[in-house]
């Protein structure tokens, strides 16, 4: 069964693996390689990755002791990171990490979810109800990336 927890800071080191080796083997397929090596580049400093962990204090999917999976809800609704092991994929994580998206939006009155999806899990973001808003090019390390803005309304009262 997949346990969904709070981030604890011994985690960083395991949610940069799960980050790292997911962006070079599952995002492969939608980018080139000089844009995966600029996306998720070797030898990070694993303090500065464990400060920004630390900000988005995200929550963690774990299946038999093993983290097999993260992702955060920011305030304004923001989901900026959301990664399944890549060991993992079609299993269920990104299904209860979402899942506790939505319960955690609802419990904080949250109105509208937003994130800014790769070409990979635009369609995971779809089968979730979010819609398109706008394509985007970003730039990462010198490197163009395209993503996608997508948004979710919540609360079907409120606009986003």
């Amino acid at each position: 069964m997949i346990k969904v927890r709070s981030y604890q800071a011994n985690d960083a080191e395991a949610l940069w693996y799960l980050f790292f080796s997911t962006v070079r083997t599952v995002n492969a397929r939608d980018y080139s390689q000089v844009q995966i090596e600029a996306w998720a580049p070797e030898g990070v400093d694993m303090s500065v990755w464990q400060n920004k962990m630390t900000d988005l204090q995200p929550v963690v999917a774990e299946l038999d002791n093993v983290v097999v999976g993260y992702c955060d809800l920011q305030p304004d609704g923001l989901i900026d990171h959301f990664f399944c092991h890549h060991e993992y994929q079609r299993q269920g994580v990104g299904r209860a990490l979402m899942n506790y998206i939505l319960h955690l939006a609802d419990e904080r009155g949250v109105s509208c979810l937003y994130s800014h999806v790769s070409i990979t899990a635009k369609p995971f973001f779809e089968r979730f109800g979010f819609s398109l808003v706008n394509e985007q090019r970003v730039l990462v390390r010198e490197q163009e990336l395209t993503n996608f803005v997508m948004e979710k309304r919540v609360n079907k009262h409120l606009e986003c």
